[in-house]
């Protein structure tokens, strides 16, 4: 029997999208290797383990993680050799029942060195600690600042300086900080485990100093060496600055387990939680239902059954500002309030065309009140982006389409509710921004491998530069042939098209990471579980705005 053309397009909608997580995960596969397989056995025979293995024996085994800036790094810094995972593997786990985050220097990266992206990788980390009173755990490994670009990294205000004020700041707000020296700990990185809550090193391979032995010999004369300048022995039971001595790393991760073990409890953010059911709509039909096409609708709603919890979903305004869909649901037992874009072509309740994936000033207006319900009634925010903007034009303008985008900024901006933002598609312009991109503080952020995030789409953009282009050319008396002129678009919009890719987000931080669709459940749920640690600082107030 012939396929229907709906399942024929399901069918290839899900061809495309396995090839994309495959090749996803076969990248995700090379990083994890960090700087190889050679300097890993390296590693093992100097009696240390990978930044990995100490993570996946610290972590209680069976149990959910999730992994914040894998692609960290991902293309770049081609001329220094690469920096997979920027150098540090962060996780956000369970250690002892505990949920907390790891921070892992991989010393098979340049020795644990830091690059710009390692420090602006850490300072995440430290974010997540700080925004949901998290445990964090640092296992370190480094040889301090990556010396051939230590202007990009040593001196600014979010470089390698801001991981000691965070210490401190987070000492003042009582989040526990458990520093294991497992290497090198040298120069500024040398204040971090006494400026952690308890630490802890290992012997013959964990140094703590401020300068080397060669440095020592070259700034003051002295000749000593490196485990006695600042080995286990010297911090434990003569310099104080270590709490705990551990002959191997093993050891080592079992202590921290056990200090973990003993952590008492704090208040909670009081989100409710039911017990969690799966969704009655298999997850991976988002594979066939996010089309291959990015100009082409689908119903959202089929994707948010695909996501909650028995897929029921309780939607809000139903038949007002279609172009953005708002609901009540559970995900994973976590009462959520959803805020989706609707990529369907739509027609308004005056019998206009409303095209998918934008923003009508209607759209905006339901958004902005949902989300103020939210905060009123304590719910997390899961906002799905679809997004190719707010609506333009003289009618828009003259409706005050600015005035009610404004409104909805205002409205999720200020939300003290925890926000976490998944992008399955587009997200472009002032879209991104309204629908909690992350300049606006998402608790967690990641996108489907069917993401692009950009100020517009690579063939909008590729035309508008491309009259500019062709502009100055003419202007300098070059005559442009259409062969020139297609030869010029095609290189613009190849170059656009690599900036807009979920990978250079995910290399440049701008998302936490890449994920399988079906993982969407899993991250959400975690994350909310982490924000239920630390309750909202002040009262939702949206200041003032236009109505």
């Amino acid at each position: 029997m012939a396929m229907s053309k709906q399942e024929l397009e399901f069918n290839t909608n899900d061809d495309v999208m396995r090839l994309k997580i495959s090749a996803l995960e076969k990248e995700l596969s090379k990083i994890y290797e960090g700087g190889g397989k050679k300097r890993i056995e390296k590693l093992h025979d100097s009696g240390k383990l990978s930044a990995r293995e100490r993570i996946d024996l610290l972590l209680d085994p069976n149990t959910n993680r999730f992994e914040v800036g894998a692609l960290a790094g991902y293309g770049m810094y081609a001329e220094h050799g690469g920096c997979p995972a920027g150098g540090v593997v962060v996780v956000i786990g369970y250690v002892s029942g505990r949920q907390c985050i790891v921070v892992a220097n991989d010393a098979t990266v340049k020795a644990g060195a830091w690059f710009p992206i390692t420090g602006k990788k850490n300072l995440r980390a430290q974010e997540i600690a700080m925004e949901n009173n998290l445990p964090i755990i640092y296992l370190v490994d480094s040889a301090g600042v990556y010396l051939p670009m230590q202007d990009e990294i040593f001196p600014d205000k979010e470089h390698f300086g801001r991981i000691f004020r965070n210490n401190a700041v987070m000492n003042s707000m009582g989040i526990v900080q458990i520093a294991a020296v497992m290497g090198s700990c040298v120069a500024g990185g040398a204040y971090l485990p006494i400026m952690s809550t308890e630490s802890l090193i290992v012997n013959k391979t964990g140094t703590i100093f401020l300068a080397g032995s060669y440095l020592v010999k070259a700034a003051i004369g002295e000749s000593i060496d490196n485990e006695t300048l600042g080995g286990a022995h010297t911090h434990t039971a003569i310099s104080g600055v270590c709490d705990y001595q551990s002959e191997n790393d093993q050891e080592c991760l079992q202590t921290i387990r056990d200090l973990m073990d003993k952590i008492g409890k704090t208040e909670v953010a009081g989100f409710d939680r039911a017990t969690p059911q799966e969704p009655q709509v298999d997850p991976k039909n988002i594979y066939g239902i996010i089309p291959t096409e990015r100009s082409k609708p689908y119903e959202t709603r089929e994707i948010i059954k695909c996501l909650v919890d028995e897929s029921k979903f309780t939607e809000y305004k139903e038949e007002y500002g279609q172009s953005i869909v708002c609901g009540y649901a559970r995900i994973d037992g976590w009462s959520v309030g959803i805020v989706a874009n609707q990529r369907q072509i739509l027609k308004s309740a005056k019998g206009e065309m409303q095209f998918g994936g934008v923003i009508y000033s209607d759209s905006a207006d339901k958004a902005a009140r949902f989300i103020m319900t939210c905060n009123q009634k304590n719910i997390p925010l899961v906002f799905l982006q679809d997004v190719t903007g707010f609506m333009v034009g003289s009618k828009s303008e003259h409706g005050g389409i600015i005035k009610d985008g404004a409104k909805m900024v205002n409205a999720m901006a200020n939300s003290v509710v925890p926000k976490f933002t998944v992008v399955m598609g587009n997200s472009y312009g002032a879209g991104n921004y309204a629908m909690c991109g992350k300049a606006y503080d998402p608790r967690l952020i990641v996108a489907w491998p069917t993401a692009e995030i950009a100020v517009m789409s690579g063939a909008a953009a590729a035309k508008v530069l491309l009259q500019i282009e062709v502009a100055s050319l003419k202007a300098k008396g070059e005559e442009i042939t259409p062969e020139r002129e297609k030869e010029l678009f095609d290189s613009i919009k190849s170059r656009y098209d690599e900036q807009i890719s979920p990978y250079y987000a995910g290399s440049r931080l701008w998302i936490d990471a890449i994920i399988n669709p079906i993982e969407t459940r899993k991250v959400i749920s975690m994350g909310i579980e982490a924000a239920n640690h630390k309750k909202a600082e002040k009262p939702y107030n949206v200041g003032v705005f236009q109505t």
